[in-house]
């Protein structure tokens, strides 16, 4: 089946993510926070992506601050299509998209079903693209990291996204099986908040809680590079009075071992109904990560520890999916079967 025809070179990738979004052309990709302020009179949009992100927490009564998404899947339809909507026309000057857009693609979970993929489809329509189409995040993910997935060999992935882990097993383009837990970077994020108000009695937000996963987040205490102490200002719960603690690596990689062991166990599960005939080839090639989530210190190297087999970590891993979108369009004839509606 023939799905590209006569081309303008107007394409755009879009990876839609519980944290950020990236948007992807021929030329350049940007990433967005995945945040909207609208006005709670009417619902309009007011900020988006970065602008929204610095509002965080801090806008006043007549505002909100929304995320559209939750474990990788659209929560909020109308605020998801105001977001994209806005993200584009920043994104892309205004004379690349009147001509219209020639291909849309946006990647979706493997683990979604039709209702979720239909939400997403609708939020693109407003796009008027000459031919919109979808493809699973972990397969765009592989072509990303630059794997050959139509060898018959068996290559592994692990996508460790903001709001969902997909472990999956891809040989000849397709994906032979396949798990995933609602366990990923933003439930890090959760963790280490209410820790911090259990341990030290101090409320924080998702911003500070995130920035501590950054600056210390580590998901074993022992790391050759460990980073210095983070210093953190949160409010006292008793008192309102701004309270400044000081964390380590150490305690952080304590607070997020139930979430790293819960991923563990998703990966040991996806190779454990692995057929036979790819566990040789996996194990020959490896483990990959990518996704946001599995750029935490450390993870590699407790993945390696527990299961003796290599692990490659795809160093670019925010853009994964959206650069292996944009390898679908600049080589449609080769990937194409990849792509659906």
């Amino acid at each position: 089946m023939q799905i590209f025809g006569l081309r303008k070179g107007n394409d755009i990738a879009i990876d839609l993510g519980n944290s950020n979004t990236v948007l992807a052309n021929i030329d350049r990709s940007l990433s967005h926070p995945s945040l909207v302020v609208l006005s709670k009179k009417d619902n309009t949009l007011k900020a988006v992506g970065t602008q929204a992100f610095e509002m965080l927490g801090k806008v006043q009564e007549n505002l909100k601050v929304v995320k559209p998404m939750k474990e990788g899947l659209i929560a909020d339809f109308n605020s998801t299509k105001e977001m994209l909507k806005a993200m584009v026309a920043l994104s892309y000057p205004k004379s690349n998209i009147l001509s219209g857009i020639d291909h849309l693609v946006a990647g979706v979970p493997f683990a979604s079903n039709e209702v979720e993929r239909r939400a997403l489809r609708d939020a693109l329509e407003q796009f008027k693209a000459s031919k919109t189409f979808l493809i699973y995040e972990p397969i765009a993910a592989a072509l990303g990291i630059g794997l050959d997935i139509t060898e018959p060999d068996g290559k592994f992935v692990v996508d460790i996204g903001g709001g969902i882990t997909e472990a999956v097993v891809i040989s000849l383009s397709g994906i032979v099986n396949h798990q995933a837990i609602r366990v990923a970077g933003e439930r890090f994020d959760e963790d280490i908040l209410l820790h911090i108000k259990k341990e030290y009695n101090i409320d924080i937000g998702s911003n500070m809680a995130e920035q501590v996963k950054i600056r210390v987040g580590a998901a074993t205490g022992q790391l050759d590079d460990p980073p210095p102490p983070f210093d953190l200002v949160g409010k006292d719960c008793l008192n309102g009075i701004p309270k400044r603690i000081t964390l380590d690596h150490g305690e952080i990689a304590h607070v997020l071992d139930r979430s790293v062991l819960q991923i563990e166990q998703a990966i040991i599960q996806a190779l454990e109904d692995c057929p036979p005939e790819l566990a040789g080839d996996i194990y020959a090639n490896g483990i990959h990560l990518t996704g946001g989530g599995s750029l935490l210190r450390g993870l590699k190297e407790r993945i390696v520890e527990k299961l003796r087999i290599p692990v490659h970590q795809d160093a670019e891993a925010l853009c994964s999916v959206a650069r292996g979108m944009m390898r679908v369009l600049r080589e449609p004839g080769q990937f194409q079967t990849v792509l659906f509606k």
